[in-house]
């Protein structure tokens, strides 16, 4: 499971909602989008963990 796929996703989730800095789904996804494309080598190592335990597949279509 690639991280940058993952990111994608929620980029494009981001995106899909409009910038309102009151909207709590706004907000979620605007900072979860930040916190994680800053800290990529550790969401990897945390994909990688999940996929090693069974919690994730190798690989999603999208």
């Amino acid at each position: 499971m690639k991280a940058e796929k993952l990111l994608a996703e929620l980029n494009r989730l981001r995106h899909d909602v409009d910038k309102d800095l009151t909207d709590i789904e706004w907000v979620t996804l605007e900072h979860a989008f930040c916190f994680i494309s800053y800290k990529m080598g550790e969401f990897q190592a945390y994909l990688d963990e999940q996929v090693r335990l069974g919690n994730l597949p190798q690989d999603i279509d999208v």
